[in-house]
C-alpha cells in the first residue's frame, strides 16, 4: 500500500518538474475556447446535440472498461471521425463561433463575449408572471389571440433568432399591446427570460403528433416547442378565449388564472422556506445554462 502511495506522488512529482509556462498557457488557452464554444452554443440545439456526444461518449467508456468487443468497435469507428462528425452537424454553430470572435476586435466585445451576465432579481421573475396572468385574463375575455414561450433550461436562441428582440420589463399593457390583431408581431410568440419580455414575433416549431380539432396553429406551435424544450408555453385561443398551457409535449386547456400562476410559480419560485432558498434555486438552474 505504501508502495503504491509512494508511486502515485512521484507521478505527480515528475509532472510538476516537467511542467513549464507555456504548457500554463496551453491548458488557459484550451479551457478559454471551451467556455467560448459553450457560451456560444449554449442558447441553440446544437447543446443539445453537444449533450447527446458526451453521453455517447460516457457509454463507450463503460463498454470499453467491460471490454465490449462489439459495442467498443462501434463506438471507436464514430469517435474516430468525430471530428467530422462535429463538423457536419455543428456547422452553423462553428461559423457562429468564428463570427464572435471576429467582432470581439473591440475590448467591448470582448467583454461582452466573455462576461455575458445573467438577470436573476427573484421580483422580476414574479412581476414577469403576474404581468403574463393578468395579461392572459384580459385577452381571454376579449378573445384575443396569445403564445407566450417562458424560456426554462433549455435556452431559446434559434425561437429568439427568428423573432424580434424587445428585452423590456414586462407589464400588461405591454404584452396585450403586442398581441393587438392590428400590430406586426401579433401572429408570433413572445418569449420570456428571467421575467422580462425578451423577444417577440418568434416562430415556434410545430408539432408533428395528430392534435385534437379544435387547436389551431398557436395550440399547435406551443406543444412543439415543449416537445423540444422544457419551456413552459401559454396559450390563448382567438376562438374560444381559453388559456391553455403546455408542458413535456402535452397541453393543459381550460386553466384559469389560478391554475396558471401555480403552474408557473412552481417551475420559476419553487417553494422554499425562505427567499435564499429561492435564491438558490435559481442559482442552481443558472448553472445548469
Amino acid at each position: 500500500m505504501i508502495s503504491v502511495v509512494s508511486d502515485f506522488l512521484n507521478r505527480i512529482l515528475s509532472v510538476f518538474s516537467t511542467f513549464r509556462f507555456t504548457d500554463f498557457l496551453d491548458i488557459l488557452l484550451v479551457a478559454a475556447i471551451i467556455y467560448l464554444c459553450v457560451r456560444i452554443i449554449r442558447e441553440t440545439r446544437a447543446m443539445q446535440l453537444a449533450k447527446g456526444i458526451i453521453f455517447l461518449l460516457g457509454i463507450y467508456l463503460v463498454v470499453n472498461l467491460l471490454d465490449m468487443e462489439a459495442s467498443t468497435y462501434i463506438f471507436r469507428t464514430i469517435f474516430t471521425n468525430i471530428l467530422i462528425i462535429i463538423a457536419i452537424l455543428f456547422a452553423p454553430e462553428l461559423r457562429n463561433i468564428l463570427e464572435q470572435i471576429g467582432k470581439s476586435a473591440s475590448s467591448k466585445n470582448v467583454k461582452t463575449l466573455i462576461h455575458p451576465g445573467f438577470a436573476m432579481e427573484l421580483a422580476q421573475i414574479e412581476n414577469g408572471i403576474e404581468s403574463v396572468i393578468k395579461a392572459c385574463s384580459n385577452m381571454s375575455d376579449s378573445k384575443t389571440g396569445a403564445l407566450i414561450a417562458f424560456e426554462n433550461q433549455t435556452l431559446l436562441g434559434d425561437v429568439i433568432d427568428s423573432g424580434t428582440i424587445i428585452d423590456a420589463n414586462a407589464s400588461r399593457s405591454l404584452i396585450e399591446n403586442i398581441f393587438y390583431p392590428k400590430t406586426p408581431l401579433h401572429d408570433g410568440a413572445v418569449v420570456m427570460r428571467n421575467g422580462r419580455v425578451h423577444a417577440a414575433g418568434c416562430i415556434l416549431p410545430l408539432t408533428k403528433k395528430d392534435v385534437k380539432s379544435s387547436f389551431g396553429t398557436r395550440h399547435r406551435a406551443a406543444i412543439g416547442l415543449s416537445e423540444e424544450s422544457d419551456a413552459v408555453v401559454v396559450v390563448v385561443s382567438e376562438e374560444t378565449g381559453a388559456i391553455s398551457v403546455a408542458r413535456g409535449g402535452v397541453i393543459t386547456s381550460g386553466i384559469s388564472d389560478g391554475d396558471l400562476r401555480d403552474i408557473l410559480m412552481s417551475v420559476f419560485l419553487p417553494n422554499g422556506t425562505s427567499s435564499d432558498d429561492k435564491i438558490i434555486s435559481r442559482l442552481k438552474r443558472w448553472k445548469k445554462k
